[in-house]
């Protein structure tokens, strides 16, 4: 059976995704599937950076809205529509373009992941939770994906307290060592095109600090106020977001709004190094410094260069 092409655009936050993954939908006539663990939220737009209206430029985008802020949202949950909202844009013929920085759910499109299918320890929980702070809540679940993929698929990366209290089980009972040695095989069904987008890091964290002024000049205080008001709180997965959680600290009086907007800029920053470290685990990926092109339209051609080769070594 021939496998299905996926156009898959990757890369830290603020390095220019989401233009031209729309670029790239537009020339080939296709849909987005969005690859963001926050976008899936409705009524949390600015603290996202979710493309408005105008920038989406009329290309349908799948995972962006999905569900509500105060609902549960697993990887298992990502793959099974993701792959649906894949099969769907290909049966009408075209090529399904995937765009995020949230590399669990890349994973949940390009490998095949078996979803199917607990005393504390304070030390072993101090480690984790050490763990999570030093390298971030997504290596944390990846750590409990590749031990107990069945535990993993009902928990949300970002929920750390259930992936620590899920990891300190498997530790403490053994359960899922069997999966230990497992490497997650590609995709029978998909044929990935990843393009992971990378610029110098000095600017990168430049445009980071500009994209949290813009956010909070667009209103994310207000939005985050707004959230609250409608039975959000600090306790709630899509709460503990980058942006979200620092706000909530100020309204809370635990620092300056001042502090908190400094807050947001040095975790984006952590979370945009977390990411350039994840992708350099795909070897058949192709790294493309955006900064190397004098224009948007030079790199736009490039990609589609780029794609358009192995669409063709491919048939």
């Amino acid at each position: 059976m021939q496998k299905i092409p996926v156009i898959i655009i990757a890369g830290p936050t603020a390095v220019g995704k989401t233009r031209l993954s729309i670029e790239i939908a537009k020339h080939f006539n296709s849909s987005i599937i969005s690859a963001d663990s926050m976008q899936v939220y409705r009524q949390m737009d600015i603290g996202t950076a979710k493309p408005t209206a105008d920038e989406m430029q009329g290309i349908r985008h799948f995972l962006i809205d999905e569900i509500d802020p105060w609902d549960d949202f697993s990887v298992a949950e990502y793959r099974r529509l993701a792959c649906s909202y894949i099969d769907k844009i290909s049966g009408d013929g075209k090529i399904p373009v995937v765009v995020g920085g949230t590399g669990l759910y890349i994973n949940a499109i390009m490998y095949d992941m078996d979803f199917s299918g607990s005393s504390s320890n304070e030390d072993l929980r101090k480690d984790l939770s050490e763990y999570a702070q030093e390298h971030g809540a997504e290596s944390l679940y990846s750590r409990l994906l590749e031990l107990s993929p069945e535990s993993a698929a009902g928990i949300h990366p970002n929920n750390v307290k259930r992936v620590i209290r899920a990891l300190e089980i498997f530790y403490e009972t053994g359960e899922g060592k069997k999966d230990f040695k497992s490497v997650p095989k590609l995709s029978d069904r998909y044929l990935p095109i990843l393009i992971v987008l990378s610029r110098d890091r000095k600017r990168l964290y430049e445009l980071i600090d500009l994209r949290v002024d813009m956010m909070m000049e667009a209103g994310l205080l207000e939005e985050v106020k707004s959230l609250i008001t409608n039975g959000c709180d600090k306790n709630m997965v899509s709460m503990k977001g980058i942006g979200y959680k620092e706000i909530i600290n100020y309204l809370e009086g635990l620092c300056t709004l001042e502090e908190a907007v400094a807050q947001i800029k040095m975790g984006s920053r952590r979370y945009a190094k977390r990411q350039l470290t994840w992708f350099r685990r795909y070897e058949f990926a192709k790294w493309i410094d955006v900064g190397e092109f004098e224009d948007h339209s030079s790199l736009l051609r490039f990609a589609i260069d780029y794609i358009e080769d192995i669409l063709k070594k491919e048939k």
